[in-house]
């Protein structure tokens, strides 16, 4: 069937020059260009990557701290008692506890982005593996969510950072900010992101890593990013 789009959709897709590979840069500047809509799109890279996510050495997943912020309000909460308990409020963090939290999102709260612990409170937080795994959610100390300095995890989820995991089918989309960014700071935040993604090539990775990198925001075509510029940055 058919997928029917939008006349602003058409409109983008005819300023894109079928079957090029834009330098990064380039990519941002045409992003720029294209038609918008009401809404502040949120703006993503989306790798293919040449690793089997079926294997455990080969794992592709961690955070990066955007330079400018993702451009979202992000909601945190965190598990913990205590002076971490406290520390954690006074970062900012949205929801602060432990048992009675635990209660909450056992029995379907969700209203939160990034879920934090300490590793004292994760041997009762783990209890939420069915919760909070298929929502990306589980603390782990991979991603720095599971700290004893709740309050510094707190503030960098606050400032930018962002999770990114590969998922069953080889792909990572990682979110770089909004449309209404302008250029400089889009491109500070891709090549972050895409830094991030470089270092976490597992050792075992063979070939070639980075197959497929697209730019796009919500409603946007994807803008396919040339591979070599990718590897440049």
């Amino acid at each position: 069937m058919a997928i029917k789009r939008s006349k602003r959709y058409k409109q983008a897709v005819a300023l894109l020059e079928k079957g090029k590979r834009y330098p990064l840069k380039d990519a941002i500047a045409l992003l720029k260009k294209l038609p918008t809509g009401k809404s502040d799109e949120t703006v993503e890279l989306t790798f293919n990557l040449g690793v089997d996510p079926r294997q455990s050495d080969q794992m592709v997943r961690g955070t990066v701290a955007l330079p400018h912020g993702s451009g979202k309000k992000v909601r945190v909460l965190v598990f913990a008692t205590g002076k971490a308990a406290s520390e954690a409020k006074e970062a900012g963090a949205d929801y602060v506890g432990f048992e009675d939290l635990i209660k909450q999102v056992s029995g379907g709260f969700q209203d939160f982005d990034v879920a934090v612990a300490t590793p004292e409170a994760m041997s009762e937080v783990r209890k939420l593996g069915k919760v909070l795994g298929p929502r990306g959610l589980m603390p782990n100390p991979k991603t720095g969510t599971v700290t004893d300095d709740a309050a510094k995890a707190v503030r960098e989820c606050k400032a930018g950072r962002v999770e990114f995991k590969i998922d069953k089918t080889s792909n990572i989309s990682v979110v770089c900010g909004k449309a209404s960014f302008d250029e400089v700071k889009l491109l500070e935040n891709t090549s972050a992101v895409l830094a991030a993604i470089t270092r976490a090539k597992p050792s075992t990775s063979k070939g070639q890593y980075i197959k497929t990198c697209v730019l796009a925001s919500t409603y946007s075509p994807g803008i396919a990013v040339d591979a070599g510029s990718v590897t440049a940055n």
